[in-house]
């Protein structure tokens, strides 16, 4: 089993997202990260899944240190 959660960058993906559901990975081991693609498979741990209900701009955590998961919260900066 790998280790997880891996920082997968050390600061927020900050993206115009679309009304639909997102599943944020959680580990830090996608390819398509801030977006699951599987990879989780590997550490046992699982995405989150987020309904988006209008179109806005969205801070992912991409250090995966976050309190409020999918969303960064500033966590990176103590890294």
């Amino acid at each position: 089993m790998m280790d997880c959660p891996k920082v997968a960058q050390p600061g927020p993906y900050v993206i115009e997202v679309t009304p639909r559901r997102y599943a944020w990975c959680a580990c830090g081991l996608s390819d398509r990260d801030p977006y699951c693609d599987g990879s989780h498979r590997d550490c046992g741990m699982k995405p989150i899944i987020v309904t988006i209900e209008e179109p806005q701009k969205v801070a992912w955590c991409g250090c995966k240190q976050t309190q409020t998961p999918p969303f960064c919260d500033g966590s990176h900066k103590s890294l």
